[in-house]
């Protein structure tokens, strides 16, 4: 086994970051396009020459995004809440107009304090995702998305009327628990049995700063050097759990730690940091 060394130079650092948090969040958005056009072309609101059209419009505007797109807008140093907030809803629209589910948006105060943007980035994509799982496991009928300011936190609320399942162990939710953590937030799910599930996250608006917080090799202990061995293979925390003979709960915990440990914010960021 080859031991992960950290990388020397805080630049080098914030370039191998920068590039896994730009191929993740191009994936999530990709993802969302699909799943966009996929409502569009199964919905019955509208014939087959309206599905075409529109489904060659989200296809077209996805392109001019990807081609568009730049290191400058998505590493703005802030962006006003209410513009986040619409950047998220425009996001959203095709799953909104054709999708199974019916998703609500309860706008954040516009005089609110303005988000920096890797908050804002990580809180969209934190919204993507959850809306993403909805549609996966296919028992809510609406997600109500509800975001605001306290000065010093984005609060982001997101509830559903599920069958109230959901906890904080599940795997779906997993990207979302790993994103606050490693923005030193805030994350829990509170789930009512038949009556739907809210998931409640509070992120700093000063995060701590990336790069200052990778620690040497050595910190790591024997079981850490282990899961980042398996994490880095792309190996599942279910898949850790069964190689290393520990629940997926520990896994996961280890996981966690070895997050906060590189200030990753993402597995993907720490399988590129750790290589």
């Amino acid at each position: 086994m080859v031991d992960p060394v950290p990388l020397a130079e805080p630049a080098t650092r914030a370039l191998v970051v920068q590039h896994a948090r730009l191929v993740a969040e191009r994936a999530d958005q990709h993802a969302l396009t699909l799943e966009s056009l996929l409502a569009v072309l199964r919905s019955t609101r509208v014939d087959d020459r309206a599905a075409r059209v529109e489904a060659a419009e989200i296809a077209s505007a996805a392109l001019v995004d990807l081609r568009t797109s730049n290191d400058e807008e998505r590493n703005a140093l802030v962006e006003p809440v209410s513009r986040a907030f619409l950047r998220l809803r425009n996001d959203l629209r095709p799953l909104v107009r054709f999708g199974a589910i019916d998703i609500q948006f309860v706008e954040p105060p516009a005089t609110g304090r303005a988000l920096p943007g890797e908050v804002a980035h990580a809180a969209r994509a934190i919204v993507r995702t959850a809306v993403l799982a909805h549609v996966d496991r296919g028992t809510a009928e609406r997600v109500r998305v509800q975001w605001d300011c306290d000065g010093r936190n984005l609060l982001v609320e997101i509830r559903d009327d599920g069958d109230g399942s959901l906890d904080v162990h599940d795997d779906t939710v997993r990207p979302i628990a790993e994103r606050v953590s490693a923005l030193d937030g805030d994350f829990r799910v509170q789930s009512t049995d038949g009556w739907g599930s809210t998931i409640s996250i509070v992120m700093p608006l000063d995060p701590p700063a990336l790069g200052d917080r990778i620690e040497d090799a050595e910190a790591l202990t024997p079981r850490e050097r282990d899961v980042l061995r398996l994490v880095v293979a792309g190996a599942p925390n279910a898949d850790v759990a069964a190689q290393l003979g520990i629940t997926v709960n520990t896994a996961k915990y280890h996981v966690a730690n070895l997050l906060r440990k590189y200030g990753a914010r993402s597995r993907a960021e720490l399988s590129a940091l750790a290589r």
